[in-house]
């Protein structure tokens, strides 16, 4: 007879999740000093905003919202009063979101964060509930379909309802709002729902191996695991810190000396495309004009001018323009 261990998760706290949310925690505050390096322009550009930046934030979020899941199994198998300790998660998680949004909202008005990784971590972790007893059949088809769900309803023709702002937390829609932190129910909430069912599935088989008795010894391990114990609160303190540490260096040093460059000469290309120009003639204009701009003392990153700097620039860009070629 098989023992009761391979159906059940234990209740004890399992180290090696704990230094698992320590990692996750150390590439978030990797990304997050990536991109306040780019936006407060230490670096030449955002890199955090290219291709491999995003689809890094993406991994990220997927693997804390699959730990997410893994944490209500483990919660759920504290047979007697597991309920006080999630609720009080819940409402320490509610509370974060409802500040985050409260301090973004003055702070950046005009991309807010209304529905990030924390709004959706507290709300999937009750709409998860089900799962936690659900068959793992049907558990596995819901993941599924909450992950398929933004490319099946553009398959369907999304309805003009879903883009109104109020549905936007399901990222049904075809509209992507402007906010600093966008982590809808549909995906995201899919990984939660894939971390219940690998939770159901492979927290008895780490429990019986010698990997569950893991314990860290060195002070690293010790350092991450505890962070991944105190998770929302590193999550909460890291990007002040980290901001008003770079805030000071921007001060000190002042922007990198060719940040926002290639924004610009892509901005330069494609607005000239549009004026007509031949794209080996674009690109030759719109690295005179760098340059131009710069010997002139006329290039800011920003784009911030006067009326009669922006006169002159405009006389620098039509010129290099008509040097290139361009008409």
């Amino acid at each position: 007879m098989t023992p009761i261990q391979t159906h059940h998760p234990p209740a004890r706290r399992l180290a090696l999740i704990d230094l698992a949310r320590g990692v996750a925690l150390l590439a978030m505050a990797l990304y997050h000093l990536t991109w306040d390096l780019g936006f407060l322009r230490l670096t030449p550009e955002n890199a955090a905003l290219s291709p491999v930046g995003r689809a890094a934030a993406h991994g990220i979020a997927a693997s804390f919202l699959m730990l997410v899941g893994v944490s209500l199994v483990l919660a759920r198998r504290r047979r007697s009063g597991w309920w006080r300790p999630y609720l009080a998660r819940l409402g320490r998680i509610a509370l974060a979101a409802a500040a985050i949004s409260l301090a973004t909202f003055f702070l950046f008005p005009g991309s807010w964060i209304f529905f990030g990784i924390l709004h959706c971590i507290a709300l999937s972790s009750v709409l998860a509930l089900p799962a936690l007893g659900a068959p793992l059949p049907l558990v596995a088809l819901a993941a599924a379909l909450v992950l398929a769900g933004p490319t099946l309803a553009a398959l369907a023709g999304s309805p003009a309802l879903l883009d109104a702002p109020g549905l936007y937390f399901l990222g049904l829609g075809t509209t992507v709002p402007t906010t600093n932190d966008y982590v809808p129910l549909f995906p995201w909430f899919g990984f939660v729902l894939a971390g219940v069912g690998l939770g159901r599935l492979g927290l008895p088989h780490l429990a019986a191996s010698r990997a569950g008795d893991w314990a860290p010894r060195g002070r690293i391990g010790r350092v991450a695991a505890a962070a991944g114990r105190h998770s929302l609160a590193v999550y909460l303190v890291h990007q002040p810190l980290l901001l008003g540490l770079l805030y000071g260096v921007a001060a000190v040093t002042g922007p990198h000396p060719r940040a926002g460059e290639a924004p610009f000469l892509r901005e330069y290309r494609a607005n000239c495309a549009e004026a007509g120009g031949t794209e080996a003639a674009c690109r030759v204009a719109a690295r005179c004009v760098l340059v131009r701009l710069r010997d002139e003392g006329l290039w800011r990153a920003g784009g911030d001018y006067t009326g009669q700097e922006q006169a002159r620039a405009i006389a620098v860009s039509r010129a290099c323009f008509t040097q290139a070629g361009g008409g």
